[in-house]
Order: C-alpha cells, then structure tokens, then sequence
C-alpha cells in the first residue's frame, strides 16, 4: 500500500502543468468596411512545461478597455516546444462601431491615451495528452502607433 501510496505522489508531481503566456506582439487591419472590421493578430505562446504542447487550434475573445472588441478562431496545427515559445497569427472580427463611439466619447471628455488596455481571453486545443483544453486569459496594453493597416 506504502509503495502505491509514493508512486500516486510521484505520477501527481509529474503531471503539475503551468498554464502557458499568450502575448499580442503585432495587430494589423486586413479588411475594414461599415459592419465588420478583420485584423490579423500575430501572438506569441510561451510554454513554461517540461514537455511540448501539439496545440491544433484556438478560439479568443479580446476586449479592449473593459468592452468587447472582437472573438476569432484558428484551426492551424502547431507545436510549442518544452521550455519554449511559438509564434502564431489569427484573424479576429470586431464590429468598431461601438467602439469607435466610446472612443470619441472618451476623447470629448479629455480622457483619451496613447494607448488601449487589452483582454484577451479563451482556449488552446490541443492534439494530444491527457488535457484536451487550456484556458488562458491575459491582460496588457497595446500602444496605438502600433496598429497597422495591411498593405
């Protein structure tokens, strides 16, 4: 029973898992009219894991100071190596009217910045291993020169 006891102690210890980092490094508009507005989001996944996460897609909802902005999914298969970290793009949809309202609401009101603080939040999915799913939910702040029209 004893050794039961030390091998369910050490399976336990193997499988502690650390939830990896999403980061928006780069957004650019690809397609803009009245309705809808699609921007490429380029990410970088970090895996803090001592072994590789064979991610086959994720889906991501992203707000922009505290409002919904835009959701999106890919289905690209990648692998982000133990220890290390990949870099991904996915197409988000946003609808900025409503955004773009409080945005011009804010400025009005003098409380408008260099720069929009960001949520983005959702799952990895994942190929294979016991967990079939990560969620993940990271914060940040974007710098508004750094939004770029594709050209």
């Amino acid at each position: 029973m004893a050794a039961f006891a030390a091998l369910l102690l050490v399976g336990c210890a193997a499988t502690r898992f650390e939830t990896p980092e999403i980061r928006i490094v780069g957004i650019e508009l690809q397609q803009s009219d009245l309705f809808q507005q699609r921007f490429k989001v380029h990410l970088r996944v970090q895996n803090p894991n001592d072994r590789a996460l064979p991610v086959k897609g994720i889906t991501a909802n992203m707000e922009l100071n505290g409002e919904e902005f835009a959701q999106g999914i890919a289905g690209d298969s990648f692998t982000v190596p133990a220890m290390g970290e990949a870099e991904f793009d996915m197409l988000l949809t946003a609808n900025m009217a409503g955004a773009i309202l409080r945005l011009v609401t804010d400025m009005q009101r003098g409380k408008a910045a260099d720069s929009l603080e960001y949520r983005m939040h959702g799952k990895l999915s994942l190929a294979s291993g016991f967990l079939r799913s990560i969620p993940f939910d990271e914060k940040g702040s974007l710098e508004l020169g750094d939004l770029r029209r594709a050209k």
